[in-house]
């Protein structure tokens, strides 16, 4: 047999003249080809539309979400993209990514290599895009029991009071555009970002402040231009190639800038660190850097990493629900009358009007006496404020309020819902070989949940595009809490590390907005675009808005 086979490939050599060195290559070429291009056996199917190298990228399109949810009604809840080279299991569907996410946690929990990410956090030494294992796992304990300790609770030691003060200082703001149309979201940027600057900072900024401008500039084009560089996810040898390369490095450039701000923040914190009563989250891992208790090996790289964690998801992701919530009160204005009427029921009106004037005798000679006396006027007065709260109402929604306001959290749960900010999960990275509604799902394999498709699913949302808060409220009007096919902040290992601190934000920033504005779009303007624009988030396009006090 050994012998015709040699014959065979002689004449090979001869016919075409092909050198031994030359065939080597092509065989090794081939048998590259073929082990890259290997199926694994019992792999979900692929949709169509895959071309070779690219896979499925030009079909998945600008808005991949969208098109991975049209690809779930044709081949179901589990199934597989080509990503260039690599094979992505999509899940679609509350069962399929519930069983997975939650279920079965662990054996999901892990990252794929992902060149933008494991550039940004030097290779998952923070906790976003850390790898599964005791590094991770002890991170983010460490960084949870820090958040509580700064205030991410409800009750004793709340950051609430903190927040009440910033929403305050955003309806001052709003306020100085007196109904005229104007861009609401660096004030609403500001506001949020002031939240997570007090609790890993130590401090806020002020809403000119040029600094912070260039901070939140920063972090803005960070999630922007990474989320357009994707490609170099799938093609890491891009970022060698000019122009194609160019959202990418530009948004790792951007990401310097952050990075220099944080480590300034570590070395001036390192110089003044009061260990017995830490300010900050800054301190509290200088603290665990010296005592080595919670994280083994806890290093310098590793705090910085978890301080840009929570800058680049505690500040684009609350503003951004934010800003999709008022695009949807400004289009749905029966909706906005009916949070202004809970608002008022249960919290009383924000802001002092013309009807109250007769009822604050003692405010008006205030007044009086402030203009002959030339002074700022100043309400320091307890009588002024005991009769302004008895007449006007309390000037804040509180959280103590939340359960008496179904109709505000029903709200926020449809704009989370009908507006998944982010649509398809960060990847997930199976820890073992795992089987999957009957596939086989090898341990490494990189999985996006599709949560999209579980917040418009027609089994569980009828009319799934329409805003409809009253989805979220059962028969007697309460908030139903734990909804099936809703998973705004994912789940399981992987669920958003400031989940709490974000609905603690939403709930008193919206309420605080709606209590004291009624939001509208500019007569004449056309209708705001719904669509979003994806990237690392599901961010709206930008628009005006006239906030018309109440």
């Amino acid at each position: 047999m050994a012998a015709p086979f040699f014959r065979w490939v002689l004449e090979i050599f001869q016919i075409s003249e092909l050198t031994l060195q030359t065939f080597l290559v092509f065989c090794a070429a081939f048998l590259l080809t073929c082990a890259l291009l290997r199926r694994p056996r019992n792999l979900p199917p692929y949709p169509a539309g895959r071309v070779p190298v690219l896979g499925h990228l030009l079909a998945l399109g600008r808005a991949p979400h969208l098109k991975l949810t049209a690809w779930r009604r044709q081949y179901g809840d589990v199934f597989t993209v080509r990503m260039g080279m690599e094979d992505v299991v999509v899940l679609n569907g509350y069962t399929a990514v519930k069983d997975a996410l939650v279920d079965r946690s662990e054996l999901f929990a892990s990252r794929p290599p992902n060149y933008l990410f494991d550039t940004l956090s030097d290779f998952g030494k923070d906790i976003a895009a850390a790898r599964w294992g005791p590094g991770f796992r002890q991170r983010k304990r460490f960084a949870m029991a820090a958040l509580r300790n700064l205030g991410m609770k409800v009750g004793h030691g709340s950051i609430e009071e903190h927040i009440r003060e910033e929403a305050n200082c955003l309806r001052s703001r709003i306020a100085e555009n007196d109904g005229r149309p104007f861009d609401i979201a660096h004030d609403v940027t500001v506001t949020v970002a002031n939240v997570i600057c007090s609790m890993v900072f130590g401090k806020r900024y002020d809403y000119g402040d040029e600094t912070f401008r260039e901070l939140s500039g920063a972090i803005d084009s960070v999630i922007v231009k990474i989320g357009a560089g994707q490609i170099m996810n799938v093609f890491p040898f891009l970022r060698f190639v000019p122009i194609v390369n160019i959202a990418g490095t530009d948004g790792l450039d951007e990401a310097l800038k952050i990075r220099n701000v944080v480590r300034d923040e570590i070395s001036r914190h390192r110089e003044h660190l009061d260990r017995e009563n830490p300010r900050d989250f800054i301190d509290f891992c200088l603290l665990e850097f010296e005592r080595q208790e919670k994280v083994n090996d806890l290093t310098d790289e590793n705090v910085l990493q978890m301080a840009q964690d929570l800058f680049y998801a505690g500040i684009d992701t609350a503003t951004n629900t934010l800003l999709w919530s008022l695009l949807y009160m400004t289009i749905n204005p029966e909706i906005q009358n009916m949070v202004h009427e809970e608002l008022d029921a249960v919290v009383g009106e924000s802001l002092p009007t013309l009807s109250h004037r007769s009822q604050l005798p003692y405010s008006n000679t205030c007044l009086m006496e402030t203009m002959r006396m030339h002074t700022l006027l100043q309400f320091l007065s307890t009588q002024v404020q005991q009769e302004l709260d008895a007449v006007v109402g309390a000037s804040l929604p509180a959280l103590s309020h939340r359960s008496q306001l179904p109709y505000v959290n029903a709200c926020l749960m449809e704009t989370m819902r009908v507006r998944t900010l982010v649509p398809v999960s960060l990847p997930h990275a199976t820890t073992q070989d795992v089987n999957v509604q009957g596939y086989d799902i090898p341990k490494g394999t990189q999985v996006l949940p599709n949560l999209h498709s579980l917040h418009t699913d027609p089994a569980y949302w009828a009319d799934p595009d329409r805003f409809d808060p009253d989805r979220f409220l059962d028969a007697e009007g309460n908030v139903i809490n734990k909804p099936e096919s809703f998973m705004p902040f994912g789940g399981g290992r992987r669920v958003c590390l400031g989940e709490q601190l974000a609905k603690m934000e939403l709930f008193l920033f919206f309420s605080a907005m709606l209590q004291s504005f009624t939001f509208r779009t500019q007569e004449g303007a056309p209708p705001p675009n719904l669509e979003g624009i994806f990237g690392m988030n599901l961010r709206p396009h930008p628009f005006q808005i006239c906030a018309i006090p109440r």
